[in-house]
């Protein structure tokens, strides 16, 4: 018998399959449009069926997927706006440089209330990198990192709260990338960081002291870019004498009120 020729095939029905695809690429654009055309303030459901012309069920599948990608984000209970991955579409990440220059203001505030120096760092992988530093007015003053210092994130007060406020598979990934280094920072183990980190989880902040330099006791607060995203941290440093349990949170209430004086919608 004869092979069968491809020619006899039926044709595979593509047009079909495409008009499908793009009519639903096309509505997902329009809740798009509609979304980034309404600003801060978002939208509703019922706002995105009137706008695009769509069928509440239509339009909470799409959402469900520009959700899911980042390209839409809720605001509130009912509202949406245009999510983390359009903001780095219509900008360029900010460099460290930026944001060195948006907290110094802040860590200034902060050293001029409590007299201490203040510190801000990011995070590059599983290391801190300090970017920004404002020395105080007491007269012992614990530089302890100089800008551009790097080190484990986790062993100083500011990285221990970037480190706590990551979702828990990537702050376990950090903390199982430094294991090997962490003895050199007084003793600091895996096990220890982790208990570090869930009571600055806990608690709001971190503290931290006799690690990254001895006799040095400081705290720290992670800092929220403007996708709400951790994107650095603060904190201060002094020595254990001068930082009693009542002054850490005289010091957290300095940052928050700073931070919100100078970056009120996050950095």
């Amino acid at each position: 018998m004869a092979p069968r020729s491809s020619a006899s095939k039926p044709p595979v029905p593509l047009i079909e399959s495409d008009e499908g695809g793009s009519r639903t690429l096309r509505r997902g654009l329009q809740l798009l449009d509609a979304v980034l055309q309404s600003g801060r303030e978002g939208l509703r459901v019922v706002d995105l069926c009137r706008t695009a012309g769509l069928e509440r069920a239509t339009v909470y599948r799409l959402l469900a997927t520009l959700l899911e990608a980042g390209y839409v984000a809720p605001r509130g209970r009912f509202r949406y706006v245009a999510g983390p991955r359009l903001a780095q579409l219509q900008t360029p990440p900010p460099s460290p440089s930026d944001f060195a220059a948006r907290l110094q203001p802040v860590l200034a505030r902060v050293s001029k209330a409590c007299g201490d120096a203040a510190f801000a760092i990011v995070r590059e992988g599983p290391a801190s990198h300090c970017i920004a530093r404002q020395v105080g007015t007491h007269p012992v003053q614990m530089l302890v990192i100089q800008v551009g210092t790097r080190q484990p994130l986790g062993v100083g007060a500011a990285g221990l709260a970037l480190l706590a406020a990551l979702p828990e598979e990537d702050a376990a990934a950090v903390i199982a990338a430094n294991a090997p280094s962490l003895a050199r920072y007084g003793g600091m183990t895996p096990e220890r960081m982790e208990i570090l980190v869930r009571a600055t989880r806990e608690r709001g902040w971190a503290v931290i002291g006799n690690h990254a330099t001895e006799g040095v006791l400081a705290v720290g607060m992670a800092v929220a870019g403007r996708d709400g995203l951790p994107a650095a941290a603060i904190s201060v440093a002094s020595t254990m004498e001068r930082m009693p349990r009542a002054r850490q949170q005289l010091i957290v209430r300095w940052m928050k009120e700073a931070l919100v004086a100078v970056l009120p919608d996050g950095l």
